[in-house]
């Protein structure tokens, strides 16, 4: 019998493509849990996240993140939040409930999502022209995350920087989600 070897990848992995004034490409290595805030235990498991991230739980609709920015964490509503994280092998989610000590519940989502952040200048056009939020700077601001749907597809934004964006997107459309957003970037550039 043959040894095979199976190795999980993400399925934009090495995706790294510029558009004249717009970067696109898939993060490497990111990998994200949810934690789940049990109901009653909320005050102590804000105290987990703050003792196991450095960093205070987010307000909803607003991430925060680390120092050297090697975590972050996206607030989604009152009782979830995503950490998101540089992690090369697949135990992203014991590592999360290893520092919350039992203060929150958590769930392994890296194979659920895929991730691409665009950046630069034509950025915010590309955007605005698939979804149906207003990204405009003073409505959605840096640190700012919201859901939403771009081309028919469920995705979150965050705004990490100026001209910098994070989008998730079903791993199960990943193709079509990155096709949308390539032909967005093509068609405002």
């Amino acid at each position: 019998m043959a040894d095979f070897t199976l190795t999980a990848t993400p399925p934009l992995a090495g995706y790294n493509r510029s558009f004249g004034s717009v970067s696109l490409k898939a993060p490497a290595n990111l990998a994200i849990v949810s934690i789940a805030l049990p109901l009653g235990g909320e005050a102590e498991a804000e105290k987990a996240i703050k003792s196991a991230f450095g960093i205070d739980l987010p307000e909803i609709g607003l991430f925060n993140a680390a120092q050297g920015e090697t975590s972050m964490l996206m607030r989604l509503g009152s009782d979830l939040a995503f950490v998101l994280f540089p992690c090369e092998t697949p135990d992203a989610e014991p590592r999360v409930a290893k520092k919350l000590k039992g203060a929150a519940y958590t769930t392994d989502q890296t194979d659920v999502w895929c991730a691409l952040e665009i950046s630069g200048t034509g950025s915010l056009a590309a955007l605005e022209r698939i979804c149906m939020l207003d990204l405009h700077p003073d409505a959605f601001k840096v640190n700012a995350v919201a859901r939403t749907v771009m081309e028919h597809m469920g995705a979150i934004i965050a705004r990490t920087g100026e001209d910098t964006y994070l989008l998730l997107s079903a791993s199960s459309s990943a193709k079509s989600f990155l096709h949308a957003i390539e032909l967005s970037i093509e068609n405002t550039a």
